[in-house]
């Protein structure tokens, strides 16, 4: 694995849901996923009443999972694409998932299992200067009165790596 795909495999480690993106019937569509990493695969659990199991299954998918909603000042994105394949899981995977949603969208949860050979992988990172706070803590004030202008945006530098 290269450096990239092991610093891919760490942030993603450190948040439990991402997200799932194919097609079905030549539509778009993004469904959120629990995740896990075992043996360089990316093993994600999904909700069988969805049927999304069945657009993904042997096709190229991307799975992504951030913190962007984080509060710290450094945010990340990962992605990997690879094709997708149900599976099923050893006892040891399926409790690592941990405890299942007791219902989705009021069906009772069944789960599916499927695996991402990631083919692809990309790490994008936003950095934030240590004075400044990430962008959902970072609220826009107006100019104090009896003055002129706007307020700048802060600086914010994205990095890519493919």
């Amino acid at each position: 694995m290269s450096t990239d795909e092991i610093r891919a495999i760490e942030l993603l480690n450190r948040v439990a849901y991402g997200r799932l993106a194919t097609s079905m019937r030549a539509m778009p569509f993004v469904a959120p996923a629990r995740h896990i990493v075992a043996g360089g695969h990316v093993l994600i659990r999904l909700h069988r009443g969805l049927g999304y199991h069945r657009a993904c299954n042997g096709s190229v998918v991307a799975y992504g999972a951030d913190n962007l909603s984080s509060p710290t000042g450094n945010q990340w994105s990962v992605q990997f694409t690879g094709t997708a394949e149900i599976v099923e899981p050893t006892e040891e995977e399926i409790a690592a998932f941990g405890p299942e949603p007791s219902s989705v969208d009021g069906e009772p949860f069944q789960p599916v299992y499927m695996r991402i050979d990631p083919q692809f992988v990309t790490v994008h990172t936003l950095d934030y200067p240590a004075e400044q706070t990430a962008p959902a803590a970072v609220a826009e004030t107006p100019p104090p009165t009896g003055t002129t202008g706007t307020t700048r945006p802060p600086e914010r530098h994205l990095h890519h790596v493919a």
